[in-house]
């Protein structure tokens, strides 16, 4: 496990996506942490509300900058009218979005992701001690 963690982020602006609507920009931060190596949160500004965080994997969003990937609360693909926006979907219980985004911001910070920990070696940044830890109750007898 390496121990000299960094967390990247970078801010961007998404389009909310309605029908009949014109589109409402929203800002959003972008999280990778070498904490959690395999995950990205999108954190989206709701108003007088705060933040609403999405987490989901980083080759979801790598894929999703391809061809259309994700088949569960989060899909991305590329936008079929814009060859530069990724289209975001994201579903929950309490409603549906989907957000229009630039690809190339996403795949700058991706590569940044990258330059912290290449495809394939998240693993070295996992203590698996600690996440044992916090799956394990600590009151077992």
């Amino acid at each position: 496990m390496r121990n000299d963690h960094v967390t990247l982020r970078s801010t961007a602006v998404f389009d909310l996506l309605a029908p009949r609507a014109p589109a409402v920009p929203v800002k959003v931060e972008l999280r990778y942490d070498t904490r959690d190596p395999y995950a990205v949160v999108a954190a989206f500004r709701t108003g007088r509300a705060g933040w609403v965080e999405w987490v989901y994997a980083r080759d979801l969003l790598a894929d999703g900058l391809l061809a259309e990937a994700g088949d569960g609360d989060v899909r991305i693909r590329p936008s079929v009218e814009d060859p530069e926006s990724v289209m975001i979907e994201l579903n929950s219980p309490s409603g549906h979005a989907v957000f229009e985004a630039s690809a190339q911001e996403l795949a700058d910070f991706l590569d940044r992701t990258y330059d912290v920990v290449l495809p394939g070696n998240e693993h070295l940044w996992i203590d698996m001690d600690d996440a044992l830890t916090h799956l394990i109750p600590n009151d077992l007898g």
